[in-house]
């Protein structure tokens, strides 16, 4: 942490020492995995300052929304709960209302705050969270709207503190930013160029967790396969997986997101050689069409999307693959929608996260022309849905009967049920006991649905 920050943080201490209970503070993380990892570190900072965290708006004395720039949508909804709060606002005039993540990056965002939401105090971009203690300090002194740190400066400091949400799990950014500009995708404008955190960082971080009984990781990036570039040292990520592997311990390693365009296949011998990482990789495809990945700019075909699955495939038949499929993108036909059902019957994903396109202000893909009508493209979605659905029935069948371990992450009281994922991340549900919860079992498979394997405890 800067001197001015620190220098900030103390002058915080002392004022928030004369107030008449212990202050509270609400942080609310909306969007992607990296953004929940950001708002563990602002509740971290805000405890250090000598907030308690709570969950109710009506008792807390900041209100952080830590927002994602992802979706349109999202990001309406949460301009939606800005002004809800407002309310709150007028009946105690010392609350602070602050937006902070990627969304406080967008200049029509911080625009629409200062015009319309009087009652929003701070606005943090997404690489100025040390700058939290004097955005506070200005609000308490009386400054009306304070925009902070904007523009995605460097790395986190890696001293600041965390309070993590899970007890089990845990994630831990390894990269920040993307290069790839796909012509849908906000982030590079709101998250900025691609930033690798130090291997020692990293490892110091994930060694750490280990220790304290942590059963799995999650590490974290816009694109981890470009992880390295930024740092002094020359090192890729499979070297970084190597690494953590090597790190004793009870516990997996996950990571998202990969691009196709810079996986390889010593990613794939990396994941199926160690003792801790998944066997499964989620490598977003986006379509099947050469025509409309060139359109989102994505930079490889389809026929080399799919030499990565033969070689995974030609060494582990059982190495799982997951998805993301963006349908109704604006130049997809009929006939290109044909050829991203030709590669999801291909490869078999044993799961699939599908998204209608929806434009977003501010990339290329919202100035093209949309070629398919709403009819259309719900239509697609449907059979995709149902085509997607009998592919995971069948690769969940060849499943019945074996033995296999699975962190159990949840237990379902009302049926009685341990619910958690195999090493190569598929869903499982079996007869179990709450005390599990946070632990390895030993499972057998009896069954299989659509949505999961089913079995017992062994």
């Amino acid at each position: 942490m800067s001197e001015s920050a620190r220098t900030a943080a103390d002058a915080l201490r002392a004022l928030l020492a004369e107030f008449p209970h212990t202050p509270r503070a609400l942080v609310q993380s909306f969007g992607c995995q990296l953004n929940f990892c950001d708002g563990e570190k602002y509740k971290g900072i805000l405890c250090s300052l000598g907030y308690t965290l709570t969950d109710e708006p009506e008792k807390a004395d900041v209100i952080l929304f830590n927002a994602c720039a992802v979706r349109a949508h999202a990001e309406s909804r949460v301009i939606g709960r800005l002004g809800a709060l407002k309310p709150l606002k007028e009946r105690n005039p010392r609350l602070v209302i602050g937006l902070c993540g990627c969304m406080a990056e967008e200049d029509e965002v911080r625009a629409l705050l200062r015009k319309s939401y009087p009652h929003v105090s701070l606005v943090l971009g997404a690489g100025a969270m040390e700058q939290l203690p004097q955005a506070l300090l200005s609000a308490y002194q009386g400054q009306k709207h304070t925009e902070t740190g904007l523009r995605f400066a460097g790395l986190p400091d890696e001293s600041l503190p965390t309070v993590r949400d899970g007890v089990f799990q845990a994630s831990v950014p390894v990269m920040y930013g993307c290069n790839n500009f796909c012509t849908y995708c906000i982030v590079p404008y709101v998250r900025g160029r691609e930033r690798s955190r130090t291997p020692e960082a990293i490892e110091r971080e994930v060694r750490e967790l280990v220790q304290s009984g942590c059963r799995e990781i999650l590490l974290l990036g816009q694109n981890v396969n470009s992880y390295g570039r930024g740092t002094d040292c020359k090192i890729s990520f499979p070297a970084l997986l190597r690494r953590l592997d090597a790190i004793d311990g009870d516990y997996f390693i996950r990571f998202m997101s990969s691009h196709p365009k810079d996986a390889d296949r010593e990613l794939i011998d990396t994941m199926l050689s160690s003792r801790h990482i998944e066997h499964h990789l989620h490598l977003p495809v986006q379509s099947g069409s050469d025509a409309v990945l060139k359109a989102m700019n994505r930079h490889y075909t389809a026929q080399k999307y799919l030499e990565l699955i033969d070689y995974a495939r030609s060494k582990s038949e059982d190495f799982a693959f997951s998805s993301d499929l963006i349908v109704g993108f604006p130049t997809e036909t009929d006939a290109d929608f044909q050829q991203t059902l030709d590669l999801i019957r291909y490869v078999g994903y044993d799961n699939l996260y599908t998204f209608i396109y929806s434009p977003r202000s501010g990339t290329p893909a919202a100035e093209m022309e949309q070629v398919s009508t709403e009819a259309e493209i719900s239509e697609r979605m449907r059979i995709l849905l149902e085509t997607q659905r009998g592919i995971t029935a069948r690769c969940n069948q060849k499943f019945i009967g074996r033995e296999t371990v699975m962190l159990a992450e949840k237990y379902d009281e009302e049926k009685g049920l341990l619910v958690g994922r195999t090493r190569a991340c598929r869903n499982v549900a079996v007869t179990g006991d709450a005390s599990a919860v946070g632990q390895f079992v030993r499972v057998r498979i009896t069954g299989a649905k659509s949505w999961a394997l089913t079995g017992e405890t062994v």
